[in-house]
C-alpha cells in the first residue's frame, strides 16, 4: 500500500535530483514528495545513500511509532536523529571550526 514520502536534499548531484523526480514532485528545489510503496521508499534510500556524495539527504516515511513517522539520513548533516524513550530527537552536532585564515603582508 503506497504511503506519503518526503525527501529533502542538499547538494546532492543533479542526476539523482533526476532520479527521485521519476517517483516523486519537487516542490521546492530539493523538496521531494510522493506517495510510493515501501519498495520503491527502500530503493529511492539506497539510491540517495549511494551517490549523495559531499551533500545530504534526509527521508521522512509513515511508520509504527509514537510519533508516527520514521527519519532516515544520508550524507553529512549537523542535525542527527536521535533516539530517546521511543521518541526520535533531533542532536545537533558542534559546527565544523572554520580554518584560521591569514592576512597577507
Amino acid at each position: 500500500m503506497p504511503s506519503m514520502v518526503v525527501i529533502a536534499t542538499t547538494a546532492v548531484p543533479d542526476h539523482l535530483r533526476g532520479a527521485l523526480s521519476r517517483w516523486t514532485s519537487e516542490v521546492v528545489p530539493g523538496i521531494f514528495v510522493g506517495s510510493v510503496s515501501a519498495r520503491v521508499r527502500d530503493e529511492l534510500r539506497h539510491a540517495v545513500t549511494e551517490v549523495v556524495g559531499n551533500g545530504a539527504a534526509v527521508l521522512v516515511h509513515p511508520a509504527a511509532t509514537e510519533q508516527g513517522y520514521a527519519i532516515r539520513t544520508a550524507g553529512t548533516r549537523r542535525r542527527i536523529p536521535a533516539g530517546f524513550d521511543g521518541l526520535t530527537l533531533i542532536r545537533m552536532t558542534t559546527a565544523p571550526k572554520a580554518k584560521n585564515m591569514q592576512t597577507p603582508s
